[in-house]
């Protein structure tokens, strides 16, 4: 995307913007609706650290305290944790470290999230 001098900003949903679209001529990303999955995020994020960016990236992620978004927020995390280390260490038997119930709370929807479910 080029840069045009009278656009100051470029506002698209982590899923319209995630992909296909390269934004090095901006600097700033903030991320108002967090997705379950960390790579998703990231990947929209490397839109704008693509070659030619000229200029350090900030990375800003909203999350309102005592909110679902900081439970999704602290499942990202762990999810994103939890790829670290096995990439990281390149070996499954990482995975040992976190007990049956914390992978399965790391790789499921919370309950009250489910498909068809009220909150």
């Amino acid at each position: 995307m080029r840069m045009h001098p009278d656009c100051m900003v470029f506002l698209a949903s982590l899923l319209a913007g995630g992909s296909g679209i390269d934004l090095q001529a901006g600097n700033v990303v903030i991320h108002y609706d967090r997705w379950w999955n960390a790579a998703k995020e990231d990947q929209a994020t490397d839109r704008v650290h693509r070659m030619g960016q000229k200029h350090g990236v900030q990375v800003f992620k909203l999350v309102t305290l005592g909110t679902l978004e900081e439970k999704i927020s602290a499942i990202i995390d762990k999810k994103r944790m939890l790829v670290e280390s096995v990439i990281a260490h390149d070996d499954p038997r990482v995975l040992k470290a976190f007990s049956k119930q914390q992978l399965v709370e790391l790789l499921s929807f919370p309950e009250n999230l489910q498909t068809g479910s009220e909150i």
